[in-house]
């Protein structure tokens, strides 16, 4: 039996558990909320950890398209990014994927365990640069903001003069 048949057997188990351990990041009392409420506008955290979680998987199994693991990766560090995760933890969930894979499958010497083990280091190096990415979107935000607050306030206390043409 080759590894994407065992993926594929298991492959609910495994998304559960990966999801499972991402909730667990989470303080307790959010933790039951996001297990709890099953509405997408009340969780929409939740409804983005349930979905691209799965996507995730499921590109990183395959190990073709490059762009869907982005923007999966994406839509769940963005959340992880304004919230209060160190780097570490707000990443940190990409390569828990490997331990659920060796808990559930074994500790197997599959050579195609390895290259999907690797192309999950890669997905984690990626995950990396889109938290950069974000936390530098922010950082950019409230730079902005502290200059249009400072500006407005000049501008209140007469102390901007515009330069004749």
């Amino acid at each position: 039996m080759n590894l994407d048949s065992i993926l594929s057997e298991n492959r609910s188990t495994i998304i559960k558990k990966w999801q499972e351990a991402i909730i667990q990041t989470y303080p307790k009392e959010t933790q039951k909320f996001l297990k709890k409420e099953k509405s997408q506008f009340a969780n929409p955290v939740g409804l983005i950890i349930t979905k691209d979680v799965e996507i995730l998987f499921d590109e990183l199994v395959k190990g073709e398209d490059t762009e869907k693991i982005f923007s999966s990766l994406d839509k769940i560090i963005r959340i992880r990014a304004v919230q209060d995760f160190k780097p570490s933890h707000a990443v940190g969930f990409v390569l828990q994927l490997k331990s659920i894979l060796r808990e559930t499958l074994g500790e197997g010497t599959f050579s195609e365990l390895h290259l999907l083990e690797d192309r999950i280091d890669a997905a984690a190096l990626l995950a990396f640069d889109v938290y950069s990415q974000c936390r530098q979107q922010i950082y950019d935000i409230r730079v902005k903001e502290v200059r249009n607050e400072y500006g407005r306030l000049l501008e209140r206390a007469n102390l901007i003069k515009e330069i004749p043409e």
